[in-house]
Parts: structure tokens; sequence; C-alpha cells
């Protein structure tokens, strides 16, 4: 009987010091860490994957649906974190909660970074700008350039010619501002796309003076001219509205960021889930406690 009791006493003392704070015993507490950690693992990848995605995004919807994707999957990835900090705790194995602050540290960087990329793709100003110069702003160049050349079939022979020489000087004005439109949106460098507005404003000024020189040798009323100045009126305060968003810049900073800071803090935070998950996964209830 006495051994019976004293075979009692120590299952009774072995179990208490097989359980936590949590009152759960020590091998629940690793299954559920392990179990934890690697949802972390697995929706850290999903953050950073759907940040990806919203910054090559060709659309505002898609950016945006992305970028919530993300957002989501950081939350959720920050949500668990001191969950899982108790459970390693709790178990008290050396090392594993150096482990997880290391991952910490690194993830509140990364995370710093990655608001940042999400902020300027959702923004899509390069991307609005380029849809205006394929579209609003290509409309009106168009406008211009038939209703010159209608215009040329309006007028005496005698002024055809002079006439016919300030159109063109107008049409190739506004077509060669289009031209310096595309690399203007591409461009990153602030230098360089004051260089090319400085183009844009010569060949805007040609395409203003060739018009008005046309205005005397028309007879008015003569609509192909009102709707050649009513174009240009348009094509230049869209070029204007392309310029502000192409300053802007938000596409090509993203892109920027996302291609050379996010890949190493990326790597970094895995590399710290990934060292933890291989101690969690050699670690038993033999081990040192």
């Amino acid at each position: 009987m006495r051994v019976y009791r004293a075979f009692l006493v120590l299952t009774v003392i072995a179990a208490n010091l097989s359980c936590g704070s949590h009152g759960e015993p020590a091998f629940v507490q690793l299954t559920e860490a392990r179990r934890l950690l690697s949802e972390v693992r697995i929706n850290f990848t999903k953050a950073s994957d759907a940040s990806n995605r919203a910054v090559m995004a060709d659309t505002d919807e898609e950016s945006i649906k992305f970028a919530r994707e993300a957002e989501a999957a950081t939350q959720a990835v920050s949500a668990a974190m001191p969950v899982l900090a108790r459970r390693l705790t709790d178990l008290a194995y050396p090392g594993n909660t150096e482990l997880l602050a290391r991952f910490q540290e690194r993830f509140t960087r990364y995370t710093t970074l990655d608001r940042e990329i999400l902020k300027l793709a959702v923004e899509n100003t390069n991307l609005k700008a380029q849809h205006l110069l394929f579209g609003p702003i290509g409309q009106a160049a168009n406008e211009l350039c038939g209703a010159l050349q209608a215009l040329a079939s309006t007028v005496p022979a005698a002024t055809a010619r002079r006439l016919g020489d300030a159109a063109l000087r107008a049409q190739l004005a506004v077509r060669e501002i289009q031209v310096l439109q595309a690399p203007h949106i591409a461009e990153p460098r602030e230098s360089e796309m004051d260089r090319i507005e400085q183009q844009m404003a010569l060949r805007q000024a040609t395409a203003r003076e060739a018009l008005l020189s046309i205005e005397p040798s028309v007879r008015a009323p003569s609509p192909s001219l009102d709707t050649a100045k009513a174009s240009l009126d348009t094509f230049e305060a869209l070029s204007r509205k392309l310029v502000a968003l192409s300053r802007q810049n938000t596409n090509v900073r993203s892109l920027e960021l996302a291609v050379r800071q996010k890949p190493a803090l990326t790597a970094a935070c895995d590399e710290s889930l990934a060292a933890l998950q291989d101690a969690l996964a050699t670690q038993g209830f033999s081990g040192t406690r």
C-alpha cells in the first residue's frame, strides 16, 4: 500500500511538471505552438504575395483588393504573436523566445515598409496618367488633327498652302508632346522629368502659335477652327493633369521599394520563422525544461 501511494504521488508530481500556466500537458502546448507557428508562416507568405500583386495590378480595383488581402494576412500574423509568445514561454525550451523576438523585430520593419508600398500602390498615379495618355489625351489630339485637316479644305487656294504649313506644325507639335509624355510617366528622376516638361512646353507653344497664325486666314465663323482651338485647350488641360499624376510617381516608387528593399526583409522574416520551426520540430518532452 505504501508503494502504491508513493507511485500515485510521483504520478501527480510528474503530471504537474508537464503542465504550464494553461493547465495543459506539455505535449499539447508544443503541438499548439507548432500549429500556431505554421499558421504564422503561411499568413506571412500570403501577406507578402498579396502585397506584390497589389504593386503589379493594372487597375484600381485589383490594387485595392490585393492590398486588403495583404493587410488581412498581416493582421493575422500580428494577432498570433502574443498567443505564440505565451506558448513558448510556458514550454521554456532554451532559445525559442529569442528566435521569436528576432522575428518580431524584423516583422516590425517589414510591416512599416509594406504599409508604405501598399499606400503608394493603391494610388496608381502612373497608371492613371497612362490611361489619360492613351485615352482622353489621344482623343483630343485626334480631334485637333481632324479639325485642322477639315479646315484646309474650306479656305481659298491662295491661302491653302500657308494654312497647311501652320496646321502641320500644330499637328506635329501635339504628336511630339504625346511621344514625350510616355517616358515622363515612367521616369523616376525629377531632373529628367524637368527636362521632358521643358520640351513639352516648347511644343505646346508651337502648337498654340500655329493656331493663332491660322486665324487671320480663315473666314469667320469657322466650326473647324473652333473645334481645333477647343481640342487644343482640352489637350493642354489633360496634359497638365497627366504631368501632375506622373510627378507623384506612386507606381514607380512602390515598385522600386518592392523590388529593392522588400525582398531582403521578407527573406529575413522567413528565415527567423524557419529557424523557430526547426527548433520546435526537434524539441520534445525529455529536453531541458
